[in-house]
């Protein structure tokens, strides 16, 4: 972080113009290095005082400066940033308590960076600054997440990297270690455990206080995070100051977006819910206005920052399509990042599919395949994600129990969800609400969730990369992910025996044939089987399969 105060601020600037892009490498850091030595002489520059990030590092900008508002958060201050190349974007700063601005950037391109700020403050308006951002050397690091470039319908991450959406649903993270001002050892043990089994995605609220279901009795008092302490907004839930934020909130909320970012995973962040009791200002009043404009303004920079406006958004007549509208309309001009956005409400994206990066549905029906396969067609220039399709797994005591709560029913309604062509949840019910078991596999095993059946399904879909998978149901007589040249995919459901079908496209082709196992993530009976003109095939399920229903894999060879 680099910390300038308002009344000695160093000047990093030759006038309205930054170096331009259109020179060689070598004589660009000549050019650079001369013209930083000539304004480190006019103004005694300091190698500090340039900032040096990498590419998708979050770059904050500190400004202190004493507010003469009675109100700091009524402060208008942000900054223009302009790339070497030419793109520009406006970046809104953040009140960080204590007299202290932030500006969060994450530059997207390598290369210098010049930003200059503007404001309602005359002492912060007009400071110009550089940046020169190197290029992203953290193995692990691929930029947020953006709509694939080579299917419109799949998402993957900027660097091109393949990014197969594995969600977990985790309402009350920014529960766990609120009061903790040390450290998130809590936290930090269910992401452990949520990352080892390959979820790449956090739905979670920036804020919940209670529900009207579960089984409280039964709930350990060390992971009961209903009504929990802490609050947005001055006051409390239930005396509540809506002309101001509570910082030391929002500071405990940067440091789960940011570890969940060390460990490459999306936080899919819901700004309201609903149905949670908390006792939210009126729609589009000032402080609804002030928190909304704050949380944007605040996470926009997280390079694994997923938006979402509100939980079941239009279900519970707190408000109607049209607010969703605006605050889509306002998010999108306080936004500088340009993060990926979605309403989990079917209804409105539904009716609104431009508003949104990608449409979420929530739908428990049991012919759940057809439902999905339904939506996909429908919306062929979008990713689908069933964000909730009423699976929630039981294996302590009831919380919410959905339409399904068996283990295996549920991871079913996952791989019938993926087969049709879109991204889905997991709902474990003793930590998607208030109560949160933060450190699951202590519990015995009988009281254990089944996390490893995902982990096997995200495996599943890195040896055989999504993004160019499309359902067909032509081909076999069962559902199928292919991309019609060298991979075929068949879902055998429970009960299935084998797998039949006419195989057209794999006329005078050999294939090689396994059979994948969801409980194990292992893979069986591998054969080779050459088609001839006739391709009219039954292949019998193998026997070491223990799941009730598995994926029969077909590779064309060379």
């Amino acid at each position: 972080m680099l910390n300038i105060s308002s009344n000695d601020y160093i000047y990093i600037s030759d006038g309205d113009n930054i170096l331009p892009s259109n020179i060689n490498a070598q004589m660009y850091k000549l050019r650079l290095l001369i013209y930083l030595l000539l304004i480190s002489v006019q103004f005694k520059l300091h190698a500090q005082d340039i900032i040096a990030t990498s590419k998708w590092n979050l770059t904050d900008i500190e400004f202190a400066y004493k507010s003469k508002t009675e109100n700091p958060f009524d402060l208008k201050f942000g900054a223009v940033l302009t790339h070497e190349g030419g793109f520009s974007t406006s970046i809104p700063a953040f009140y960080n308590g204590e007299d202290t601005w932030i500006i969060r950037f994450c530059p997207d391109l390598e290369g210098l960076w010049k930003y200059e700020t503007f404001s309602s403050a005359s002492k912060l308006a007009g400071k110009i600054g550089l940046i020169q951002v190197t290029a992203n050397e953290k193995l692990d690091e691929h930029g947020p997440i953006v709509i694939s470039k080579t299917n419109p319908q799949k998402v993957a991450y900027a660097d091109g990297s393949p990014y197969f959406l594995m969600a977990f649903e985790l309402d009350w993270l920014f529960a766990i270690d609120a009061t903790n001002n040390e450290d998130i050892p809590n936290t930090k043990q269910i992401i452990s455990d949520v990352a080892k089994n390959k979820f790449n995605h956090i739905v979670m609220n920036v804020y919940a206080f209670d529900a009207n279901w579960g089984e409280r009795d039964k709930i350990d008092p060390l992971y009961n995070f209903a009504e929990p302490a802490v609050f947005p907004f001055g006051g409390s839930n239930e005396n509540p100051d809506y002309s101001t934020l509570n910082i030391d909130f929002f500071k405990h909320l940067d440091r789960v977006i940011a570890h969940l970012d060390e460990k490459e995973i999306i936080a899919h962040l819901m700004i309201y819910v609903w149905n949670k009791k908390v006792n939210w200002p009126q729609p589009e009043s000032e402080g609804d206005n002030l928190y909304f404009d704050y949380v944007v303004k605040r996470y926009q920079g997280y390079p694994n920052l997923v938006w979402d406006i509100s939980k079941e958004a239009t279900a519970y007549g707190r408000d109607d399509m049209g607010y969703i509208t605006r605050r889509i309309d306002r998010l999108r001009k306080i936004d500088g990042h340009g993060r990926l956005l979605s309403v989990h409400d079917y209804g409105y994206c539904a009716q609104f599919p431009d508003k949104v990066d990608f449409i979420s549905i929530q739908n428990w029906r049991p012919n759940i395949y057809n439902v999905m396969l339904e939506v996909n067609n429908r919306h062929p220039g979008k990713p689908i994600f069933n964000i909730e399709h009423g699976g929630y797994e039981r294996s302590m005591h009831t919380i919410f129990t959905g339409a399904y709560q068996d283990a295996v029913t549920c991871l079913e309604r996952n791989y019938s969800c993926v087969f049709a062509g879109a991204y889905s949840t997991y709902y474990w019910q003793n930590s998607s609400w208030y109560e949160v078991v933060y450190e699951p596999f202590t519990l015995p095993k009988e009281k254990q969730p089944n996390f490893s059946y995902y982990k096997h399904l995200a495996n599943l879909f890195q040896a055989f990369d999504f993004t160019h998978l499309e359902p067909d149901t032509r081909i076999s007589n069962t559902f199928c992910l292919t991309d019609h040249q060298s991979t075929y995919l068949f879902y055998i459901t429970e009960g299935m025996i084998s797998l039949q079908g006419s195989f057209k496209e794999l006329k005078d082709k050999k294939v090689k044939v396994r059979w994948f196992d969801p409980f194990t993530g292992l893979f069986h009976g591998t054969l080779e089987h050459s088609f001839g003109t006739s391709t009219w095939k039954n292949f019998l399920k193998d026997d070491d399969i223990t799941s009730p229903f598995c994926v029969a894999v077909l590779e064309v060879m060379d």
